[in-house]
């Protein structure tokens, strides 16, 4: 799916005051991929779409889309749209007045396409958008930006306020979008589990930084799980004796739970020479691979994501 590097940043550095936002940020953005953002709030990622969408002016550093800078050129701006975590609707404005209004500013809006994903949505085009709940709002903002039809298609917490329905029905628009027109979707969000099945590539942020960045199928298949039992005596010793790189061993009576780091038949054929009762590959969690990659930087998942998270869920 994945093309050509459409959108660069290069050292970028963002503050604000004292308080630097991001810190010499690099990342490479493929033409035709879902890039995904994940990271606790203030880890940078707002600040990271504002800036490739030219709204900030980095401090250091440079950003450009299709080998063009962002940061006051219109000609670039006109080929991304963007929904920001915090939407702004014009006041007493209607969905349809909305459309107007985008429809003067993006030369590929689609009012046909408007009026399908309104249906699809199931929103009232003539009510004030004021009146919407929180979730309508943004049906309202994801109905106006994927009419735009543009080239590039930035969400800033995307699913926030809306419903596992519509959190789907959002997904699979925006996974038609990048199929049939080659477009290219960044998106952020506080929810690792939100983007497991949706992104072609993640980065996470903490404090300004990039933690970890990988391709999607390529990190989940750089590690494995194995559950594992035998009718001898065994712990740990019986991997990492024989060349087994084990990332997390846990035992239950005989039977045991591993995460597993190198190459998996190799390490089935070196398990299947001690005749095990259970040998099994189990499927592993984007968290989990997070979780065992970061630790190997140094790095707890769980004071980098996972407290930020519940605490997001608690609201």
């Amino acid at each position: 799916m994945e093309g050509n590097i459409m959108i660069k940043v290069e050292n970028v550095t963002k503050k604000f005051d004292d308080f630097i936002a991001l810190k010499n940020m690099n990342c490479e953005i493929s033409e035709g991929c879902i890039y995904g953002l994940v990271g606790s709030n203030g880890a940078g990622k707002s600040t990271f779409l504002r800036l490739i969408t030219g709204i900030y002016k980095p401090d250091e550093g440079k950003i450009s889309i299709d080998e063009k800078p962002v940061w006051e050129n219109q000609e670039a701006k006109s080929d991304f749209v963007f929904v920001p975590d915090e939407l702004y609707f014009i006041s007493q404005a209607t969905l349809n007045k909305m459309a107007k209004l985008y429809n003067v500013c993006y030369p590929n809006f689609s009012f046909e396409r408007y009026k399908m994903l309104v249906d699809k949505f199931g929103l009232d085009p003539k009510k004030k958008i004021a009146s919407f709940s929180k979730g309508m709002k943004r049906q309202a903002a994801i109905i106006c930006a994927l009419s735009c039809q543009t080239k590039y298609l930035f969400f800033d917490e995307t699913f926030d306020g809306l419903d596992p329905v519509m959190r789907n029905l959002v997904k699979n628009l925006i996974f038609d979008d990048i199929c049939e027109r080659q477009a290219t979707a960044v998106i952020t969000s506080h929810s690792l589990r939100e983007l497991e099945d949706t992104c072609d590539q993640l980065t996470l942020l903490h404090k300004g930084g990039v933690v970890f960045e990988s391709d999607v199928q390529n990190l989940k298949t750089s590690l494995f799980k194995i559950q594992a039992a035998f009718n001898i005596d065994y712990d740990k010793k019986l991997f990492t004796d024989n060349g087994i790189e084990v990332l997390d061993f846990k035992k239950t009576g005989v039977v045991s739970n591993s995460i597993i780091r190198g190459d998996k038949d190799k390490v089935i054929e070196i398990l299947s020479g001690f005749k095990p009762i259970i040998l099994d590959i189990l499927p592993l969690s984007l968290e989990e691979v997070f979780i065992f990659e970061m630790g190997e930087m140094g790095y707890k998942f769980e004071d980098v994501f996972e407290k930020e998270e519940e605490k997001n869920e608690k609201k």
